[in-house]
């Protein structure tokens, strides 16, 4: 019985989906929004969240802490001097996932996760969201 192991397993060994997720995480720092299939946004949801929090923090540990996982000195820079500022006076829910339908491909189901309040989520609809990403 699987109790108490949260996140989903996605078909990939557990080196593998750590490696994806540091890569995807500094990817969403660095661009602020990403698009993914949805398994894996909401996954990503999840350690942005604890990243945004790390940096709200700001201490010298939290700085060490967030390096040990996205390991890119200028995005651990960005996120504790630009992004996590943003977020002083919220209590959680820092991103959001946009479904934005299927990919053409294998038709697996896409999302995009971006952080709360960035351009592309001033009135957010799908239709402008998904003109934005395919300029």
């Amino acid at each position: 019985m699987r109790h108490a192991k949260a996140g989903y397993k996605i078909g990939r060994t557990a080196s593998h989906r750590r490696a994806m997720f540091r890569n995807m995480i500094t990817s969403l720092i660095v661009h602020e929004r990403i698009k993914t299939t949805e398994i894996k946004a909401k996954e990503l949801k999840r350690i942005a969240d604890k990243m945004i929090t790390l940096g709200k923090r700001g201490d010298l540990h939290a700085r060490r802490q967030a390096l040990a996982y996205v390991r890119d000195k200028s995005a651990v820079k960005k996120l504790f001097e630009e992004i996590s500022p943003r977020f002083a006076g919220r209590a959680g829910g820092y991103t959001r996932v946009i479904k934005l339908g299927f990919r053409p491909g294998d038709n697996a189901p896409v999302s995009l996760v971006e952080f709360i309040g960035t351009e592309a989520s001033k009135g957010s609809k799908k239709k402008k969201v998904e003109k934005k990403i395919a300029e």
